[in-house]
Formats: structure tokens, sequence, C-alpha cells
């Protein structure tokens, strides 16, 4: 029996590969001026965006235990094997919530096909650990080949990214107010990564173009096989300067445009980094 693949909303694929691969998804949370919406289901990013760039300040939560339950149960009663790819522990509670269904669900049912991955991933970075999944499974790879080798494609997974506004990152405890001030005055652009499931910060560029650059300079000294995998690019509200950071890896690497998705950073995600983020995905050695 083919293995389905879950994905929670924070991957930030876009409806038709969850329709072209037959992924699950569930839903992270974001609330907006006192309403709560369901991400990527009766909330766009755009309208995230928006609000932010008038000043609204959005937040957001992590898929509930009842929205596993319901999901899990249902492939575990029909004897259905089903794979959980997570957003990064260390980022939300999701996947946590996730492991507590799970442990309660095989306490009554020990034998149910269902595995839980913390990807320590995020964004599109999650997204292309998905995707590959995905298509492992639509191949009928086996339900224990399919996690071994999503295992390892999430720990190979490199997230670069900078945002245009640090103040985005403060309200969320991720630099200090005095850090935020200054790089607004001095056009300073933070360069940022994923490490261990966190974000870290790398370092601190002077300039939106010197930042590009930087970016792909980066990726020159940490990629391996650019050529023959799938790269991710995604923005916040800003195609424009996504769709110029994959010309300049397409002249650089001779990577074909077609091997780049590009996509927006989704609801709950985007209501962390804001507007102008930018943030660039592949695999590492």
């Amino acid at each position: 029996m083919s293995v389905t693949i879950l994905a929670d909303s924070a991957c930030d694929l876009s409806e038709h590969y969850y329709n072209e691969y037959h992924i699950e998804m569930i839903p992270l949370t974001v609330h907006l001026e006192s309403k709560d919406y369901q991400d990527s289901i009766d909330i766009t990013p755009k309208t995230i965006y928006d609000a932010m760039r008038e000043g609204g300040a959005p937040k957001t939560s992590q898929a509930s235990a009842n929205q596993f339950k319901e999901i899990f149960t249902s492939y575990a009663e029909a004897g259905k094997p089903l794979i959980y790819i997570a957003f990064s522990s260390e980022l939300s509670g999701t996947c946590q919530a996730a492991k507590m269904v799970e442990q309660e669900l095989k306490e009554n049912n020990p034998e149910a096909p269902l595995h839980i991955i913390d990807s320590k991933c995020a964004s599109l970075g999650l997204g292309l650990v998905v995707l590959e999944a995905a298509k492992m499974a639509q191949n009928d790879f086996s339900f224990n080949d399919i996690i071994e080798q999503t295992e390892k494609n999430a720990a190979k997974m490199e997230h670069i990214f900078t945002v245009d506004n640090l103040e985005y990152l403060y309200r969320g405890g991720r630099v200090s107010k005095t850090a935020a001030f200054v790089g607004g005055l001095l056009n300073i652009k933070p360069l940022l990564h994923v490490d261990g499931g966190k974000l870290i910060p790398l370092e601190k560029i002077r300039g939106t173009k010197k930042v590009l650059k930087r970016m792909v300079d980066v990726m020159d000294k940490r990629s391996n096989d650019l050529q023959n995998q799938t790269i991710g690019i995604s923005h916040g509200d800003d195609l424009p300067r996504a769709q110029e950071l994959s010309k300049m890896i397409q002249d650089r690497f001779g990577v074909k445009e077609e091997n780049i998705i590009i996509e927006m950073v989704g609801s709950v995600i985007g209501a962390h980094s804001g507007p102008g983020t930018l943030a660039l995905f592949f695999s590492n050695e």
C-alpha cells in the first residue's frame, strides 16, 4: 500500500504541489485583527504582508493536538501508512503536539504505520524535503526507505535568508531592540541561516545589492552538485528580487531555470519575518 506524506502549512508549498503529489496538509493558525485564520486555507500571505505594512501585528499558533488526532486516527484505523514531516521543533510546538498524539495512538495500536520526522527545517527548505518524500511515495518506495532518505535530506538542507526590516524579527524576539534600530538607520541587512533547527545570525551586510551576492557566495561555499538538485527561493511579497536571485544562480552555476522553485513565504513564517524577506534553500555536502 502506498505511503501518504503529511506536511504542515509552514512548508510554504503552493496548492498544486499538494494536488499533484497527493500530499496531506495540516494548517497552522494565524491571528490577525482579533480573528483566527487557517494558514493557506482561508488567508493568503499577501493579506498578512499588506497588514504588516499598515502596522498590523499578526500572531501565529501551532497546529492543535485535535487536528493531528483526527488525521492520525483515520489513517491508523484504515491501516494506511502515514509519514508526517514536521516544521522544526525549535521554531514551533507543532511537532511536539503531533508526537504526543502519536504516543497516545500507539498505546492502543502499536503496529500503526505512522512516523513523525522532526525536519529541523522551515519554509521552502521544509517544502523541498516534503516534495522529495512525496515523489518517493508516488514511486512506491517502502515506508522505511522514505523515512531514512527523508531524514538524510532534511539534515542536508541549507537555509540562507535575509529580512528587509529587523523590526519584525525584534518583535518575535530574534534580535535586540538596539540591533533593530541601528540596522534600520544604517540599512544593515542581516544574513541568517538555520542550524539545528534554530535561526542563527551569520553576518550583517550593508545594502540590498550586496546581500544577494553574499547569498550566492555562501551557496557556492556550502552547496554540492547544484545542477542536479531542486533549489528553492521564497520571498515575502517581493517576486522581482526572488527572480533576480534565481537569475544570479543560473548564471553563476549553470543551473536550469526549471530546477528552481520560487514561492511566497507563507502566512505563518511571514508573520515573523515580514515583507521583503528573501530565503534560499539547497542541499549541502
